[in-house]
């Protein structure tokens, strides 16, 4: 795998990279193939300000390319940069693993709406935005992986496993939202929905509103690490599906997730004073754990 994608994603995630590392090496160069994409296209909207037009080629040569897809061609790259690049990994990713190109499509709108600084009224909304930017991410997972029971029609319910894969995914973006909110502010977001901020009597999210309603914004952060756990509890019957070589990764990584949580409970006040991530040692340790 070149020193690319492996780059992007360990710039991109501690935690995501670490614990992928024990991948099997074939899984873990797709991984990061994918990851490569999501992280490119992420980092561009997530730029003060976003870059709108770097952003809007990504959209148009995303619909070049599915519809190339839709041919039977494997796309290649127009040139040597890094955004084609990963367009080239997610086509590949896509035509390899039979994904749905809708996955792509959806994660890319949940992105137009980072760009568009769109607020959510309900946790409805929020969910909507979490489908495209977060549960696809476990859709696409459960496809790299190989994991069973995907072989269904389109008119046939959701297999479980996907279903379980789509709550992990979720799950991990509420933790992230709950870590990052003081980042959120500065780029001018909202995740959480109005009508729970409105419940707990606060205003913002802003660190002066925190601090001086400390009760109910301690309450609003329990509150979510509530729903965090039983969306995280859902996800883990997910992991009856995976074969142990390949749980040790994900394993790790909502272990790291579950301590991130447990840290934020303690103190709510402490997303803004700094960054509650756990550090490459606490990832490879729990990994080691987890082989044993």
């Amino acid at each position: 795998m070149s020193s690319i994608e492996q780059n992007i994603f360990k710039n991109g995630s501690t935690t995501y990279y670490w614990s992928s590392k024990f991948f099997p090496k074939g899984v873990r160069d797709d991984v990061f193939k994918f990851y490569s994409f999501v992280r490119v296209v992420d980092d561009v909207v997530d730029q003060v300000p976003a870059d709108e037009q770097r952003f809007n080629r990504f959209l148009s040569r995303w619909g070049t390319i599915k519809k190339q897809l839709a041919d039977g061609a494997v796309p290649s790259q127009l040139d040597e940069s890094v955004d084609e690049r990963v367009l080239a990994n997610i086509a590949y990713i896509v035509h390899r693993y039979d994904c749905n190109v809708a996955w792509v499509d959806s994660f890319l709108s949940s992105m137009k709406m980072d760009v568009d600084k769109r607020t959510y009224q309900t946790i409805e909304d929020t969910i909507d935005y979490m489908y495209g930017s977060a549960e696809v991410i476990g859709l696409f997972m459960a496809r790299i992986l190989r994991l069973p029971g995907q072989g269904l029609s389109i008119s046939s319910p959701e297999p479980e496993v996907l279903r379980t894969a789509r709550m992990q995914g979720r799950a991990m973006q509420y933790i992230n939202f709950l870590r990052d909110i003081d980042e959120d502010n500065e780029l001018g977001r909202q995740y959480f929905p109005q009508n729970i901020l409105k419940k707990h009597g606060l205003v913002d999210l802003s660190q002066k509103t925190a601090q001086d309603n400390a009760e109910a914004f301690t309450s609003f952060m329990h509150e979510q690490l509530d729903l965090y756990e039983e969306w995280q509890s859902e996800a883990d019957k997910g992991f009856n599906y995976i074969p142990k070589r390949l749980r040790i990764p994900l394993q790790t990584a909502t272990d790291m997730y579950n301590w991130t949580a447990q840290e934020i409970r303690k103190n709510p006040l402490v997303v803004f004073e700094q960054k509650i991530k756990p550090s490459k040692f606490q990832v490879i340790t729990g990994a080691s754990k987890n082989i044993i």
